[in-house]
């Protein structure tokens, strides 16, 4: 029951075309005791200008800005919120795009009710667990200005010896999309390997345990 209290209430962006959807998965949000705000594209962006999900759900197949349009110009803005893309259509290319674009997740439709319910509860657990910009156990670093707020929050579970598996389970996603932000991680940073990345995040913390835990996560 306390794990409920820090999502009571927290604002959902339900961003689908089809009526049918949005009314269905916002049923389901505000029943789970969500507070879910239905929109198209346009609405949505305007929408930004005066209120911040803690959340979003983005159907990727939306008519005129697409919804890698909308990611698009959430990127440019640094939208920190996380973001789920779903689609009625497997596109590989379009999912990896969308997740260079900042999103946690691709759920293909039709999705499990429970699934998406768990997956939407632990990002926003872990959204306003990590609103205040910090990663947990990690001083500031070199270039983390650069990273996103998913990106952070996977590098704050594998420096504390996560596994990918492990951090997937945490995080609320795949082992696979872990692998992606780690990589995305290793780029930002410059870093060549695990010790390396680890060097790079503890250079104003010294750590020695946390980074041999770290040397045997990768």
């Amino acid at each position: 029951m306390g794990q409920m209290l820090p999502i009571w209430d927290a604002p959902i962006a339900v961003v689908d075309d089809d009526a049918s959807v949005r009314d269905a998965l916002s049923l389901l949000l505000k029943i789970e005791g969500f507070a879910p705000e239905a929109a198209d594209g346009e609405s949505f962006l305007g929408w930004l200008q005066s209120s911040t999900p803690c959340c979003v759900i983005l159907d990727l197949q939306l008519p005129g800005r697409s919804g890698l349009a909308v990611l698009r110009q959430l990127s440019d803005i640094h939208f920190a919120p996380p973001v789920f893309v779903i689609s009625g259509q497997s596109d590989v290319a379009m999912a990896v795009e969308a997740m260079k674009l900042g999103a946690l997740d691709f759920l293909e439709k039709p999705f499990s009710a429970g699934a998406m319910i768990e997956r939407v509860r632990e990002a926003v657990l872990f959204y306003r667990r990590s609103a205040a910009g910090h990663i947990d156990g990690l001083a500031d670093f070199p270039g983390s200005e650069l990273l996103t707020r998913r990106e952070r929050d996977v590098l704050g579970q594998v420096a504390h010896g996560a596994s990918n598996k492990e951090a997937g389970r945490r995080l609320g996603i795949s082992p696979r999309t872990i692998e992606v932000h780690r990589a995305r991680i290793m780029d930002k940073l410059g870093a060549r390997n695990a010790a390396d990345l680890m060097r790079i995040v503890l250079s104003n913390a010294p750590a020695p345990a946390m980074a041999r835990q770290f040397v045997r996560a990768g």
